[in-house]
């Protein structure tokens, strides 16, 4: 291999890597309250989005619409989506509420830094239709 091939390869994957970040492409941080919204009316048809709950670190989120809660979780380079109907099966501990999806697949959800209480009040939140 001489240096020619080299460098070439080397522009390649930077300009490929440029192209994936500029289509933003993998993304799959939930920043805030607005993103978990746009991401639980992707993923769910009919679901229109009402508040929500953003763990920090943008790991999971919940958003109520429409007597159901969306869970949010980022799952590799992707995020996936549930509708879960209330009263939700959660598990709190100091580190923060895990919430059972039943889903063998999906797995509980740990959401670090959110307590029972701000979850119960979603909760109630979801039985509001929300326009």
């Amino acid at each position: 291999m001489n240096w020619v091939q080299l460098g070439g390869s080397l522009v390649a994957i930077l300009a490929l890597a440029g192209i994936a970040r500029w289509l933003k492409l993998g993304e799959s941080h939930i920043a805030d309250e607005a993103t978990a919204r746009r991401f639980a009316e992707e993923a769910l048809a009919g679901f229109v989005a009402g508040p929500a709950i953003v763990a920090p670190g943008g790991g999971a989120a919940l958003v109520a619409g429409g007597g159901a809660v969306a869970l949010v979780k980022r799952h590799g380079a992707k995020v996936s989506v549930r509708r879960l109907i209330p009263p939700l099966s959660l598990r709190e501990a100091v580190e923060g509420v895990t919430v059972e999806t039943g889903e063998r697949m999906f797995g509980p959800v740990t959401l670090h830094g959110v307590v029972g209480d701000d979850i119960r009040a979603l909760e109630q939140a979801a039985q509001v239709r929300w326009a």
